[in-house]
């Protein structure tokens, strides 16, 4: 089954339109550790700006 991933950020270099992720992978982080509590203590280290 493929994967929607949705991106309101147009500036990342994986942004498509209609807001779909075009990248091949995500990785996401904790900033607090190994467990997060909320969406706000996570970090998407896919992002790349666009030149």
């Amino acid at each position: 089954m493929g994967q929607r991933i949705r991106c309101e950020v147009n500036n990342c270099k994986f942004w498509g339109e209609g807001n779909k992720c075009q990248a091949d992978e995500i990785y996401v982080v904790s900033k607090k550790g190994s467990h997060a509590k909320s969406s706000d203590e996570t970090d998407c280290k896919t992002f790349v700006p666009q030149i």
